[in-house]
């Protein structure tokens, strides 16, 4: 038998038996994994270790206290960046609670009173708080992680009453960014998070701007680059909205026209090819002066783009805008115009997921062609992404689009990517798998 001595964690989200009662499979899957980017590469920055993921819930062990606790404060500084833009139900809210003690150690699980205890805290725990019995306190680093009792309590099956601290709010002594961090604007800095960022600004990528597919470093990047040229590219993007307009409906008509030949000609036509011809074509009518590209939803589309190339506040005021827009739009285009939204924003899963719904719920046409369009994309994680949900949707008209990716692939094919940034992203093989899905329709 192996015994260790670990601080135990233990997470779970606010409300998420009654929440799940009123989503869609989807939904609730697109929920968990937003829920497991966001607080994975947490508990692994600060040495954690996942023993196990039971729904909304993690058990986590860490060798030191101090690090189990100071995980638990950036998970929530992180949830609190993530849940700022979004509307109250779309929020994640999440209790955190730490103990620690000897555990028997058992084909990759744990066990004993220790861990008990463990969950017996995260029951009485708060939403957005961090409890701590007092055996961490006695053992933590007190200088790294302030500390205030909240009481003695008797648990249940628990012999004797534990005493229970929390993790008060900032203020108090907060650390500067690390030199890698996205450095907050001065509206961001005048409401800063529960926690001051204490345990945040420790992590080279704190994900403020995460792409749940795994690309994260290019997302930081991204937003350094759009906060030094804002108006440049807010200017860029103004004049390219024919353009982007044209593209979307050469991708619509490409697919439609493409499903409807013949095999004998597809196997001999490039996609790619024949695409921008239809796009010469559709630019043709353009400068015509033909009305074809002006679809529906025009002034909510625009509230959209001028989410992108924004920061702090800005973005957030423009984001609750165009989503209040969104709300007014007919049903069925709602879902759509929220994928645009979240890919405005950068968040490419939840992007892809409402793309998906409206094709799926709506029988949303531009969704369709969207979804076609980000097989293009210089992304791979969007590629991969892109063509998972199309294999999901049985769509045959994305079959020729699907089998260009298959056989030629895309940039960044290979490297780091892939969900989470763990392994490794590979849009061909995600094209070829996509394809045996749809011959198996």
């Amino acid at each position: 038998m192996k015994t260790a001595n670990l601080a135990i964690v233990f997470t779970d989200i606010k409300g998420f038996t009654e929440r799940t009662s009123r989503q869609t499979l989807e939904e609730n899957q697109r929920l968990l994994q937003v829920h497991e980017a966001l607080l994975a590469p947490l508990f692994k920055a600060f040495g954690g270790r996942i023993i196990k993921s039971i729904g909304d819930a993690f058990l986590v062990t860490f060798e030191s206290p101090t690090q189990a606790v100071l995980s638990g404060i950036a998970i929530q500084d992180r949830l609190w960046h993530h849940n700022r833009p979004l509307l109250e139900d779309d929020q994640i809210h999440v209790r955190v609670a730490v103990n620690v003690g000897e555990v028997r150690v058992e084909n990759n699980d744990i066990f004993g009173e220790p861990v008990n205890i463990a969950a017996r805290v995260e029951g009485i725990t708060d939403a957005d708080e961090v409890f701590f019995t007092e055996a961490v306190y006695l053992s933590m680093n007190k200088a790294e992680v302030p500390s205030q009792e909240v009481g003695s309590f008797d648990l249940k099956g628990i012999p004797g009453k534990i005493r229970v601290f929390r993790v008060p709010r900032a203020p108090y002594r907060v650390e500067a960014p690390s030199p890698d961090a996205v450095l907050p604007t001065p509206e961001e800095a005048s409401s800063l998070p529960p926690y001051g960022n204490l345990a945040l600004a420790r992590v080279a990528d704190p994900g403020l701007d995460l792409g749940v597919l795994g690309q994260r470093a290019a997302v930081v990047g991204a937003a350094v680059g759009q906060r030094a040229a804002a108006g440049a590219v807010a200017v860029g993007q103004r004049a390219t909205v024919l353009g982007k307009q044209a593209r979307t409906a050469t991708d619509a008509l490409w697919a439609r026209t493409y499903a409807k030949l013949p095999p004998a000609i597809t196997s001999k036509v490039s996609s790619t090819v024949a695409g921008w011809c239809v796009c010469v074509a559709l630019l043709a009518v353009v400068l015509l002066g033909g009305g074809l590209l002006i679809g529906e939803g025009g002034a909510t589309l625009r509230a959209i783009r001028d989410v992108e190339g924004t920061t702090g506040q800005e973005k957030v005021s423009r984001a609750n805008e165009a989503r209040r827009l969104i709300r007014q739009e007919d049903p069925d285009q709602r879902n759509y115009l929220n994928g645009r939204l979240e890919e405005a924003q950068g968040n490419w899963s939840q992007a892809m997921s409402y793309y998906a719904q409206a094709v799926r719920k709506d029988g949303n046409g531009r969704a369709e062609s969207r979804l076609i369009s980000l097989l293009k994309h210089e992304q791979c994680g969007v590629r991969s992404g892109a063509a998972d949900a199309l294999a999901s949707l049985r769509l045959e008209s994305a079959r020729g689009p699907l089998e260009t990716l298959a056989d030629d692939g895309g940039p960044n094919d290979g490297a780091s990517g892939g969900f989470l940034g763990l392994s490794t992203c590979d849009s061909k093989k995600a094209a070829q798998s996509a394809l045996k899905r749809l011959a198996a329709n």
